[in-house]
């Protein structure tokens, strides 16, 4: 068995959907990354290769082994929806959108990818980890680990809140315990 705490990037004060587009973090509330930095175990630190990952890590690494970014952990990309609010992608094609995210699955923004290759690519990202760690991404990214360890679809699973600087806790299957579990989601600290 191995664990996975899961930390969402500081705030970006986007307003639209933000895959692929590196914004930087806003890291002022060193209060808060302070209260989170102390909370999560001496274990290695890995992010996305995206800014507000990277920034968000470095915050919260302290004296923790680092491993390199991984560009599998990156967030969704929304191709032709990158940094448009729900009013314009619902202007452009309303039909569409409400198949992306009504139904994940197969259906994907054009020029975007879908709920099933995103998942599988953050998968590849996550089954790479050896051990404990901690994984500083995006909602989307511990949304698709929060679907694989609650046996749950893609609508359930994208129906959870996941708070910037908030931790999500997976423990992983092993040849032993052949079962994920999230034992807590979306803990602010």
């Amino acid at each position: 068995m191995s664990r996975l705490w899961l930390v969402r990037h500081g705030p970006t004060h986007a307003k639209s959907f933000v895959g692929w587009t590196d914004l930087p973090a806003d890291l002022s509330d060193t209060a808060a990354i302070a209260r989170l930095e102390s909370a999560l175990p001496h274990v290695p630190v890995v992010s996305s290769t995206l800014d507000r990952a990277v920034k968000t890590a470095d915050a919260i690494q302290v004296k923790r082994p680092r491993l390199p970014h991984d560009p599998n952990l990156r967030e969704s990309h929304f191709g032709a929806w990158e940094n448009l609010t729900w009013s314009e992608i619902e202007a452009r094609d309303a039909a569409l959108a409400r198949r992306v995210f009504e139904t994940p699955g197969d259906h994907a923004p054009p020029g975007g990818e879908s709920w099933n290759d995103f998942s599988a690519r953050v998968h590849t990202g996550i089954d790479a980890i050896v051990g404990d760690a901690i994984v500083v991404a995006h909602m989307g990214v511990i949304l698709a680990v929060l679907q694989r360890a609650l046996g749950c679809s893609a609508y359930d699973a994208l129906g959870h809140k996941i708070d910037n600087l908030s931790v999500t806790t997976i423990i992983r299957a092993t040849q032993h315990t052949p079962q994920w579990s999230a034992p807590s989601i979306n803990q602010i600290m």
